[in-house]
């Protein structure tokens, strides 16, 4: 049973990457809460900390920030609350430590303290960490995690099912079952919605509403930082941004027929290259598909002026189409490929704008399965482990895409729609199982090999 929060799909934190930046974070940020309940006489002989990374944490952890993030989850650091600045300070001299309090004493670690891992590790999740305490040779305890895609972690031994501790007035695993709900109570999607995540957050409607726009304003924060914002990415690549120029286009060619596009462009990069430059941006589902929705909802706010409450109604579809995805395949770029990030925020935005513009559940089903459909088989290739190429434009892509999704599903009859939403979501899954690892984050084949060429 569904029961994800729309905050935990929605976070705000610091890119560019969920699973490698986000998840790690959290997951050593409760490694270290967990060390402080263990025996005071378990920790007086503990010396060091270890960090072990293995599959796309371990392939392209170093160009993700990966390493950087673990530190800071190590200090207490929280992904909402970070200071990109300090964050991206972090290990640039790997001759420093960095202290982590455990029992009475602080333990330092320091670059020397993680093992990329090359060899191949028997585990659910092809983003796997495990954090070992020592004291000398001897292992004192260690947890084993898994980056699961969207920042969301999984703890060896834990369960990601939590259906059985939460109940929710509408219950569904599936778009028909969803539709089920609206047919049968005659509520609007958002209102399911909003009574199903009260009764998740256990936030009542107001504080619901109000952390919407709280995320649609982080969203848009981004998205203007980012048309700011000139000069070189981090990293080897040495990729310029393009938003602000292309914003200037944009503006200049207001009375042409392609100023539409180009803005959208402009936003989507804007958003997507302030992530890649590790600044503070919203999981939409993921921190590397966090372009899409920002620059849709960007545009729908400042080109389509549509109400504060259109748009948290149009997040809340969105946000059912990510639940169905991440439920039912995956959002994770090392299980699905990019169709599992740049497809699912498509098809959310699809979602989105088709619920904005009034249109019901079978149009919104309709259009947010076309944004699936042409995304199968995308592959997750980034050139040097950066977030950037092809990340970045693969945004821009992703939004004209799910802006025509919306525009094949409200142009007919929704019931033309041969292939059902539950329909596509299986077989991303059965694409996403079949497809290489070479071709799922690791940077091992594909644009990837071009690197030699940037």
């Amino acid at each position: 049973m569904i029961t994800t929060s729309v905050f935990d799909l929605f976070k705000i934190g610091p890119g560019p990457s969920s699973s490698h930046t986000i998840g790690p974070m959290k997951a050593a940020f409760d490694f270290v809460q967990r060390l402080a309940n263990l025996p005071a006489d378990q920790l007086a002989g503990a010396d060091a900390i270890h960090i072990h990374l293995y599959g796309s944490l371990s392939a392209t952890g170093k160009g993700h920030g990966t390493d950087r993030a673990i530190v800071a989850g190590l200090m207490g650091w929280q992904p909402e609350t970070t200071d990109p600045d300090a964050l991206n300070q972090l290990l640039r001299d790997p001759s420093l430590t960095y202290p982590v309090p455990v029992g009475d004493k602080q333990i330092p670690v320091s670059a020397a303290s993680f093992h990329f891992e090359r060899v191949r590790y028997e585990s659910p999740h092809a983003n796997t960490l495990v954090l070992k305490l020592t004291s000398g040779h001897d292992l004192l305890t260690s947890e084993e995690y898994y980056s699961i895609g969207g920042g969301f972690i999984i703890r060896k031994g834990d369960t990601a099912d939590t259906s059985k501790t939460i109940t929710v007035p509408y219950p569904y695993n599936t778009m028909k079952e969803l539709k089920a709900h609206l047919s049968q109570t005659g509520l609007s999607l958002a209102d399911v919605l909003l009574a199903n995540e009260m009764a998740i957050s256990g936030r009542p409607l107001r504080d619901v509403n109000a952390r919407l726009d709280q995320l649609i304003d982080a969203m848009h924060k981004a998205v203007r930082r980012g048309l700011r914002h000139r000069g070189t990415l981090p990293g080897t690549i040495k990729l310029r941004r393009k938003a602000p120029l292309l914003f200037k286009q944009a503006r200049s060619l207001s009375q042409s027929a392609d100023s539409f596009l180009i803005f959208l462009n402009a936003y989507c990069l804007a958003a997507s290259e302030e992530n890649a430059a590790g600044g503070i941006v919203v999981t939409a589902p993921t921190s590397g598909a966090s372009g899409v929705i920002p620059g849709l909802t960007y545009l729908a706010k400042h080109h389509f002026h549509y109400t504060k409450t259109t748009l948290r109604e149009g997040m809340l579809a969105a946000a059912a189409i990510g639940f169905l995805v991440k439920h039912n395949a995956s959002i994770s770029g090392a299980e699905m490929g990019c169709m599992g990030e740049i497809g699912t925020a498509s098809a959310m935005g699809a979602a989105f704008l088709t619920h904005c513009a009034g249109h019901g559940i079978e149009s919104i089903e309709s259009a947010a399965e076309i944004g699936i459909e042409h995304h199968l088989g995308m592959t997750c290739d980034p050139i040097g482990g950066y977030v950037q190429i092809p990340c970045i434009e693969r945004n821009a892509m992703g939004a004209v895409k799910a802006y025509n999704a919306f525009l094949l599903a409200s142009s007919g009859s929704p019931d033309m729609q041969k292939i059902s939403l539950d329909a596509v979501i299986k077989v991303m899954k059965a694409t996403g199982r079949d497809m290489s690892t070479k071709y799922k984050e690791t940077s091992e084949a594909g644009l990837a090999l071009s690197a030699t060429e940037c």
